[in-house]
């Protein structure tokens, strides 16, 4: 019989939300250059303060799911991302699912990403700040092939600083075995 990984301390984190996190930087042009580049939409919304689209909603906007990208590293982070390269159990992950959300407590090493769902909302606009909270919308466990894996699903709010304007929200599925 395989081993239960959802423990009460599990299932005490289902419907846990964490407090609204500002990124480290407002919406940037440069940084949105980058995005719709990388994205190959160079949608005259996203640069040309003219085009008619961008007008309708007051000027250049970064794209619909720029807000989840909004938040990397901060500049005053010095713990090198890849300082754990020695430990034989490392995968160049974390184990921290969202900022401000405790850690899962399972003992499973591997982790694939099992997907996402996007709702967007509105686009950020130039030099607004963007917030995010997440929440534990459900943890489960299934038996696999190669034994038991645990997937947790959560969700994450976007909005807007000051007005919390909803941009997007997002639920996304990690799944570890």
């Amino acid at each position: 019989m395989a081993v239960n990984h959802i423990t009460d301390a599990v299932r005490a984190l289902i419907g846990l939300r964490s407090d609204w996190i500002e990124a480290c930087h407002p919406v940037e042009a440069s940084e949105v250059r980058r995005f719709f580049q990388a994205l190959m939409d160079p949608n005259p919304r996203y640069w040309d303060a003219a085009s008619p689209a961008a007008a309708r909603y007051g000027g250049p906007v970064a794209p619909p799911g720029f807000a989840v990208h909004a938040f990397r590293r901060p500049p005053d982070e010095i713990e090198d991302p890849l300082g754990a390269d020695g430990d034989p159990e490392f995968d160049g992950t974390s184990r921290l699912v969202r900022r401000g959300l405790p850690r899962v407590p399972v003992p499973l090493r591997g982790v694939l990403n099992g997907g996402y769902e996007y709702e967007f909302f509105s686009y950020p606009r130039l030099g607004e700040r963007i917030l995010c909270r997440s929440a534990y919308r459900d943890i489960t466990q299934r038996e696999g092939r190669s034994g038991p894996m645990v997937l947790i699903v959560v969700e994450d709010e976007y909005a807007t600083g000051g007005e919390f304007r909803p941009l997007l929200k997002s639920v996304s599925t990690l799944i570890t075995r």
